[in-house]
C-alpha cells in the first residue's frame, strides 16, 4: 500500500470533478478524501496498490468531460493514515 497527495490545477471546480474523482476512486478500490482549495485547486489524498493508484493518477490528468486540467503535481510515500472510504471534504 502507498499514500499519494495529489494536486490538481486548472479548471476543476464547478466541474463535478469532487463527485467524479469519488466515484473512479471506489471503483478503484482507493480510499483517501478529496477538497476544492481556496486557490482553484483541487487536492486528493489516496492510499492503494500502486497498480491503481497509476489508473487514478491517469485519470486526474484528464477528468471528468467538463473539466480543464492543466496540471497535476503528486507525492508519493510510505506514511499511510489507513483511510477507510473515499470521502468527499467540503
Amino acid at each position: 500500500m502507498k499514500h499519494l497527495s495529489i494536486t490538481i490545477y486548472g479548471r476543476v471546480q464547478g466541474v463535478f470533478f469532487r463527485l467524479s474523482a469519488k466515484e473512479k476512486a471506489e471503483e478503484l478500490g482507493i480510499q483517501g478524501w478529496i477538497k476544492n482549495n481556496s486557490d482553484g485547486t483541487v487536492s486528493i489524498e489516496a492510499e492503494g496498490k500502486q497498480k491503481v493508484l497509476d489508473a487514478f493518477v491517469a485519470w486526474c490528468h484528464n477528468g471528468p468531460s467538463s473539466s480543464n486540467v492543466e496540471s497535476i503535481h503528486k507525492e508519493q510515500n510510505d506514511n499511510l493514515q489507513n483511510y477507510s472510504n473515499f470521502d468527499i471534504k467540503y
